[in-house]
């Protein structure tokens, strides 16, 4: 009796199971398709770059290889600066880009990556998934004929790589610095002089005295690049940078044209090109902080001074393009108050909890030394 039960409900189970065949079982019927994708960003970067390839396995996987989309690197195809233009134009069905890159387009399109002392990573996704960001920033894509997809983070950005410390902000005058997106704005109101480099010529530029300063992301990548190798000194945080997003752009025309199931699956994969990467830099960037450490590289927080005049020039920065710029504001507003209320909310238990947790680790860190230290006079005795 309880065989035939058991063999009755493993029959529901599979019936049930074939009532919900992934899709991988439901493409056998649907066309073949094939795009490409222009990164903005070079193969050696192999968590930024490897997102758009993260998308474009799991697509072929989730298709039995009917839905395949080739990943050409920063200038295979266009320039790495020039992504959106081709997805526009339909040079290439889709591109993998930092979003801010284009802002001298329109500085509304920082808004799908980050602009300065603006959200963290979390608070970035729960603005684009969860707080009208992705409705307010489709709206303002679908004049460029792209339809966008959140596909990574990196996490808050390090301050970046300079060959003299910043001590104050008359530091900041005359420095010529590489810098993406909106976070040259109001470092260009303190006297610094921005310079937009695709990451793969940073190096050269730093090394040969063409710029003075350079940010890239943060330890891992960096450490890949060999900043550390021409500036010693890597301040922090990059308050331009506290949780910039990635994006898949696809023209909008190609993203109609798919059937449905192939919609939904290549938006999945977005997703999880957007969680896996920031998990990835969380795992990664401690030990290559701790090599570059051990490579003389002289860790330097930015003062409070220099963090309170970047934070008035970005502030004035905001309230000028606005009022120029009605797309900006529009998405500024919604911006700005989901902001306030996530910070409100941040300041309460996870800021409390990171801080007790930072102190507890810091006191674990010093008790082994303190007694080492106690007992050093009582063995010479």
């Amino acid at each position: 009796m309880e065989r035939r039960s058991f063999l009755k409900k493993a029959g529901a189970g599979l019936a049930a199971g074939a009532a919900a065949t992934p899709a991988i079982a439901q493409t056998a019927n649907l066309p073949t398709v094939s795009w490409r994708l222009a990164s903005s960003f070079p193969k050696s970067l192999d968590t930024i770059f490897g997102a758009a390839e993260t998308i474009s396995k799991r697509v072929a996987a989730a298709t039995s290889g009917k839905f395949t989309i080739r990943v050409f690197a920063g200038g295979e195809i266009v320039p790495p600066f020039s992504v959106h233009t081709a997805v526009q134009n339909a040079t290439v069905e889709c591109a993998h880009t930092a979003p801010y890159y284009f802002f001298g387009t329109d500085p509304t399109f920082a808004f799908s990556c980050a602009i300065p002392f603006g959200m963290n990573a979390r608070q970035q996704n729960a603005w684009m998934y969860h707080g009208g960001g992705m409705e307010l920033m489709r709206e303002f894509y679908k004049e460029y004929n792209i339809i966008n997809f959140p596909a990574g983070n990196t996490g808050a950005q390090m301050g970046g790589w300079f060959r003299k410390e910043i001590k104050t902000v008359a530091d900041l005058k005359g420095l010529k610095m590489r810098i993406g997106g909106t976070g040259g704005l109001p470092l260009q109101k303190l006297g610094v002089v921005p310079q937009q480099i695709p990451g793969g010529d940073i190096y050269p530029s730093l090394e040969k005295g063409t710029i003075d300063a350079a940010e890239w992301v943060g330890p891992y990548d960096d450490e890949k690049l060999g900043f550390y190798k021409v500036a010693k000194f890597y301040h922090y945080p990059g308050w331009w940078e506290g949780g910039p997003e990635l994006d898949l752009f696809v023209n909008i025309k190609a993203w109609e044209a798919l059937p449905k199931e192939y919609q939904s699956i290549l938006e999945s994969a977005c997703y999880e090109a957007n969680m896996d990467m920031l998990a990835k830099y969380d795992a990664l960037n401690p030990a290559a902080l701790k090599r570059l450490i051990a490579n003389g590289v002289q860790l330097r927080p930015f003062s409070n001074d220099v963090l309170a005049a970047c934070y008035k020039a970005t502030q004035e920065v905001y309230d000028d393009i606005a009022t120029k710029n009605a797309k900006f504001k529009k998405v500024y507003d919604s911006w700005k108050a989901f902001l306030r209320d996530q910070v409100q909310w941040f300041s309460i238990t996870e800021n409390r909890f990171d801080n007790f947790m930072i102190a507890a680790q810091r006191s674990a860190q010093r008790a082994p030394a303190a007694a080492a230290a106690k007992a050093a006079p009582a063995a010479k005795k």
